[in-house]
């Protein structure tokens, strides 16, 4: 078995990604801990958004590299992410607001076989 990802993307959220890069280029995801946004992750222009030294890089689902806040990464760093795709509106500032969709962050909790190989 092989290295496990902290960060994964579901089908549907897959071809939201398509959708963004034809539109906007490359692309960036970042994942917060604030009080409106916690289960939002918010995407970017790759090249517009400032990562911190209280970022975490997790991987890259679909060649995006995503990020998330120190401070929810100790939160969720037993977690396997899972970026989904659901209806409604995201974060003002995401991309895929206009589409009339928003991204949504998943979680599992990584078994104990799983967590050896982290």
């Amino acid at each position: 078995m092989g290295k496990v990802p902290k960060v994964i993307i579901s089908k549907n959220a897959s071809e939201l990604v398509t959708v963004l890069k034809k539109k906007y280029g490359p692309l960036l995801f970042h994942q917060s801990g604030g009080c409106c946004d916690g289960s939002s992750p918010m995407c970017y222009p790759k090249d517009e958004f400032l990562i911190g030294d209280q970022d975490v890089f997790l991987g890259y689902i679909d060649g995006c590299p995503f990020y998330i806040g120190k401070a929810q990464y100790e939160y969720w760093k037993h977690t396997q992410l899972i970026i989904d795709v659901v209806e409604g509106r995201g974060g003002m500032f995401s991309l895929e607001g206009p589409e009339g969709l928003r991204f949504l962050t998943r979680s599992r909790v990584f078994t104990d076989d799983e967590k050896d190989l982290l």
